[in-house]
């Protein structure tokens, strides 16, 4: 629901033209969370700004006759649905690339077909649970959780990019398309054996799977006399600023090396924890931030649309649409020649429908 369309909404963003095919009814994001309008709930609105809907009926011959016209003019081809579901449909990789050969063929799905899993169903929670996220909080927190974002999505989206993107340099050289799969199982198994992967790296293993640091149940955010901070005391030089300017009672030479802290990491953040509740946020934020130790108050979601920060540097775009101003969260990411932006307003169900002469709605 979020794989394949956060991938298409960068592409926008970078300036791709993005047609985005629905299914009768509409894609089932456009009513979550509140919207302007019923078929323009908020995370449909920010995944697919700046694309174009076409409504089209793939069990109907003449529909699909449009997408084989799209398909011979387009770059990419890029689906997010069970391999046997869009062979069935006569979408699969062959049937595309007789059409147009050299095109960039994206596979999205749950799990890679080359395994016996290939063809199961999977959502965020699902796949959050296959790669362990639930499994290390509940070594932090006494009990699995997810993460509280769909990450799984998002993670994948990014995998789904920059892979789409590697296969149009390969045929910017050479010409020859090809087809691009991506899995979320394996994109998040990826991401989460990069630290947690740990002991288990090595034949044989030396420990356990997982990053002891990261799962320690006191790595949390400080609570302060008035709120929470987050901050890293982390490295020998942080570590050794923060002691000579506080010289609290609990220093000692057990704690002064980095190898020595991370043998006692749950202490040492016990410990924090503990002198961390004498001060106020902002006097936690004056004395750390001029001994250059990474620091940050704890904001919520909402807190991001009012950041000095992001509001400086114009991260937020006001784009005009039928419902009003929208306020997206821009591109990320900065060229010196190439900028991206919010690619344009979010369209309504199949509103492109009469450009590409599907039938007369608009």
């Amino acid at each position: 629901m979020v794989f394949g369309p956060y991938a298409t909404q960068i592409l926008a963003d970078l300036g791709a033209d993005v047609i985005k095919i629905e299914p009768p009814g509409g894609d089932a994001t456009r009513f979550i969370n509140a919207g302007p309008s019923e078929d323009l709930g908020g995370v449909f609105t920010n995944i697919n700004r700046g694309k174009k809907s076409i409504e089209l009926d793939l069990r109907d011959p003449a529909h699909c006759e449009v997408l084989k016209n799209l398909i011979a003019d387009a770059d990419v081809f890029i689906h997010s649905m069970r391999g046997k579901a869009i062979a069935k449909l006569g979408f699969d990789y062959p049937s595309v690339s007789a059409i147009k050969p050299d095109i960039i063929y994206t596979n999205c799905y749950g799990y890679s077909r080359r395994g016996p899993d290939g063809d199961k169903p999977a959502y965020d929670d699902t796949i959050q649970a296959e790669c362990g996220i639930p499994h290390v909080q509940g070594l932090m927190n006494g009990e699995p959780g997810f993460a509280a974002t769909i990450m799984a999505d998002k993670v994948a989206g990014l995998h789904a990019l920059y892979a789409t993107l590697a296969a149009l340099f390969h045929r910017a050289r050479t010409g020859e398309g090809q087809e691009v799969e991506i899995g979320m199982f394996e994109a998040m198994s990826s991401f989460m054996l990069v630290e947690h992967a740990s002991g288990k790296l090595f034949d044989p293993p030396l420990g356990p799977a997982h990053y002891h640091r990261a799962v320690s149940p006191n790595r949390r955010p400080y609570k302060t006399r008035d709120g929470y901070v987050a901050a890293l005391i982390y490295n020998d030089k942080h570590w050794d600023a923060f002691m000579k300017s506080l010289q609290p009672a609990w220093q000692s030479e057990e704690f002064d090396t980095l190898k020595k802290r991370a043998k006692h990491i749950d202490r040492i953040y016990g410990l924090l924890g503990e002198t961390f509740a004498e001060r106020t946020t902002q006097e936690w934020l004056d004395f750390l931030e001029p001994l250059q130790i990474p620091c940050a108050r704890v904001k919520s979601t909402d807190d991001l649309f009012d950041d000095p920060h992001l509001n400086a540097i114009g991260f937020f775009e006001n784009v005009e649409s039928k419902e009003g101003t929208i306020r997206y969260p821009g591109v990320p990411t900065w060229f010196s020649r190439t900028p991206g932006k919010v690619a344009g307003p979010t369209p309504h169900l199949g509103e492109h429908n009469a450009e590409y002469k599907t039938d007369d709605r608009q």
